[in-house]
Parts: structure tokens; C-alpha cells; sequence
């Protein structure tokens, strides 16, 4: 299995301005190769620059400035070439297949925060000084680096990345041949079903509510964003002040996120500790967090008028659903069932609370009219009653189990 371990990193003051000076470079070299590929095609020659003929100038940029580009692993410097060349690959992909372009754009030094090693042992070294009880990775040009492991390290260490969030540094391994740890079997099975006002509830009728992590903090949030408003957003060189109130907001949303994927991790540990086989509905969050497309008024003396389209409403759950984290919480199980020995399948969604189920004896009668409320359910055809929620984890768990007998 791959798996990826994410540390903290507690650099010296000296190694952290060398840190910030590595971001600083490879930003450099980024948008240095990113505006040679523009103007060569905007020149009448139409000439395509490729990754290959940018990293084999890598030898002559670290001649010509050995005290920046010089200072740091090569091999990292190609990684950061391979990232523009993956994001050029995108640009076209999504050209041909008719969608938003999205042309690859210039970084800032405040919005380029991650540099890759591609290989343990190249311009860096995992758990440089084994000797020592205390961890450490070697970065070129930074020294050995002190590291918060909290947990092992399983497997093999193939890549090494160093990521600035906030004021913080971390260091991410991305590991193979990661050995699985299956839990004991316990003969269970069961259903979730995920939503806004209840996290989660499964077949059995348990319900976990959605703890709200940014409605709790919204208040506070508005108002460390309202003091940032007040201060210009273009502008060459931020203020002290400046530089404050944009360190507050992201602190307040890193808080947020931390919570949110704590959070995560246990109930997903939760339901892998307790179940052989977790059925879950088939979401796609993208879709559902959309905003709805704007309704023109077709009266032509309102020239440039739009009809309500329910727009504030569909804001308010998009907020929901994406404070909920569907998405985070679902790979996050994906990888500890995984690891677990465990079995998730993805269900079809479509009319899971709107099925009388009969594990609770319903007739399994499906009509638009069962749902009554948004959390009341009640058959029109046998007048069952129930959690709504729990209709539709029940039905989770029926699919589930059909997907179960069909792979027999």
C-alpha cells in the first residue's frame, strides 16, 4: 500500500529563513520557466517549450547564480519544472474537452508553499541522524532539521516534501510497500448516511451530530476578514498591521481545518474498528456545492435583468455541506478500511431516503411524497414512520449487501 505521514516541522531561526529562501528560489524558477513558455508562443514562431529542454537548462541557471538557484537539490528543481508541466498538460487537457481553460498563472512567494524531493537520498535525507533519539531530515542548502514524528514510519520513504502552512513547516513522506494491519473480523455490516444536521447516521439508527466547526468560529471569522477588507489587496509591500490582520484569518481557517479533519479521522476509526463492510452512498460534492446558473429575464424591455434563481438559499447549504467535509471524510475512511482489512462500498444515492425499507418492516414502496420533512419520514402506501436519516442509511446497508452477493 502507499500511504502519506505528514510531521511537524521545528526549525531553527537560522534554518527557517533558509527555508524561506528555498520557497523563495523555486517560486523564482517557476515563474521564470512558466513566462518563457508564454513568450515563446506568443512570438510569431508559435515554438512550444517543453519540460525537457527547460531542465536541461537547470545546469546552466545554477552556474550563472550559484548563491540562489545554485544552493539548492537539483533534483528538487526539476520537480518544480515537472509541477508547471503537469499544470500546462491540465491547460490543454481542458481546452480539448471544451471546458474552462484555466491558463497556468504566475506565483506569488506567498501562494508557492511546497517543495518536492523526489527520491530519499537526493538533495534530502530522511531520519538523517539516527543516533540521535530525536528525528531529523536533512534538506540541502537547510541543514538537518529537527521533526515532531509522532507516530512510526512504515514502509519506504520514495518522495519527501517540505510544506509551509501559516507560520508552520511540515515535512510529508510519501511511502510504499506500507505493510496492512487488519483488525480482528467482527461479522458486521452497515449503512451511513451523511448529511448537515447529522454528520452521520447509520443503519442502527446512531446519529453523530455535525459539530459546525465554522458556524461555531463564523463570528469571529467575519470579523478578523472585516478588518483585513479595510486594507488595499494590491499593493507592492503589506503593511505590519496588514501582514497581522491576513495571518489572523488564516490562523482562524487552519483551526478550523485541523478540527474538522481530527474530527474525521475518529469517526471514520470508529466505524472501521466496529464493521467488517461499510456501505456509503456514492456522492459527488462538486456537483452539489455548484452554484445554480443565472435565469436572464426574458422580458426585453428588462435588458440585462435576471430572475431569481434561488441563489442565497443554495449558498446557505453549499456552506453546509462543505463545513460537513463529505469528501475529506469519505477518502479518509477509503484509507483506513483499506489499511483496516476492511471493505467500503459506494452505493447508488438516488431515492435512499425515499424507500420504505423493509429491514424495519416496510413495503418498499419508493414515491417523492414518502419524505415528508427533511428529517421525518412516513410511507404513503404502508404509513411506516421514521428517522429519514436512518431510512436512508438502511437502504445504504441493502445495497450494500446486494453489491455483497453479486461479487459471491
Amino acid at each position: 500500500m502507499r500511504r502519506a505521514y505528514k510531521f511537524l516541522l521545528r526549525p531553527t531561526a537560522g534554518q527557517e529563513r533558509a527555508l524561506v529562501e528555498m520557497l523563495r528560489d523555486h517560486c523564482s524558477l517557476y515563474n521564470g520557466a512558466l513566462r518563457e513558455r508564454r513568450d515563446a508562443w506568443r512570438h510569431s514562431s508559435r515554438t512550444s517549450v517543453r519540460y525537457g529542454e527547460q531542465s536541461a537548462q537547470l545546469r546552466e541557471i545554477r552556474a550563472f547564480d550559484p548563491e540562489r538557484q545554485g544552493r539548492w537539490s537539483f533534483s528538487s528543481q526539476q520537480a518544480t519544472l515537472r509541477r508547471l508541466d503537469r499544470a500546462f498538460q491540465a491547460f490543454f487537457r481542458r481546452v480539448k474537452a471544451g471546458g474552462a481553460p484555466g491558463y497556468p498563472r504566475f506565483k506569488g512567494v506567498g501562494h508557492f508553499d511546497t517543495v518536492t524531493f523526489p527520491r530519499d537520498g537526493d538533495g534530502c535525507r530522511w531520519d538523517s541522524t539516527p543516533h540521535d533519539a530525536r528525528t531529523r531530515v536533512r534538506l540541502q542548502g537547510v541543514g538537518h532539521v529537527r521533526v515532531h514524528r509522532h507516530r512510526p514510519v512504515r514502509g519506504r520513504v520514495k518522495t519527501v516534501s517540505v510544506k509551509r502552512e501559516g507560520r508552520r513547516w511540515y515535512v510529508i513522506l510519501a511511502c510504499e510497500e506500507v505493510p496492512a494491519e487488519p483488525l480482528p473480523p467482527t461479522g458486521s455490516t452497515v449503512g451511513i448516511d451523511l448529511g448537515t444536521v447529522h454528520f452521520l447516521t447509520d443503519s442502527d439508527g446512531h446519529h453523530v451530530q455535525t459539530p459546525g466547526f465554522l458556524r461555531a468560529s463564523a463570528e469571529e471569522l467575519a470579523a478578523a476578514q472585516r478588518h483585513l477588507a479595510t486594507f488595499p489587496r494590491r499593493t507592492r509591500r503589506r503593511t505590519k498591521k496588514h501582514r497581522a490582520a491576513a495571518r489572523k484569518v488564516a490562523r482562524l481557517h487552519a483551526k478550523i481545518r485541523r478540527r474538522r479533519l481530527d474530527h474525521h479521522h475518529k469517526q471514520a476509526l470508529a466505524l472501521v474498528r466496529k464493521h467488517d463492510v461499510i456501505g456509503r452512498e456514492r456522492l459527488n460534492t462538486a456537483g452539489m456545492t455548484r452554484a445554480p446558473a443565472p435565469r436572464p429575464d426574458p422580458d426585453p424591455d428588462r435588458d440585462g435583468a435576471f430572475l431569481a434563481n434561488g441563489a442565497a438559499a443554495k449558498a446557505g447549504l453549499n456552506r453546509s455541506i462543505l463545513d460537513a467535509g463529505w469528501g475529506q471524510f469519505l477518502r479518509i475512511l477509503a484509507g483506513k478500511a483499506e489499511s483496516a482489512g476492511r471493505r467500503v462500498i459506494p452505493v447508488d444515492a438516488r431515492n435512499t431516503s425515499r424507500t420504505c425499507p423493509p429491514e424495519i418492516g416496510g413495503c418498499g414502496h419508493v414515491a417523492k411524497e414518502n419524505r415528508v420533512t427533511q428529517a421525518k419520514f412516513e410511507c404513503v402506501n404502508c404509513g411506516l414512520v421514521a428517522h429519514a436519516d436512518h431510512v436512508g442509511a438502511l437502504n445504504v446497508k441493502h445495497r450494500a449487501g446486494l453489491v455483497l452477493c453479486d461479487g459471491a
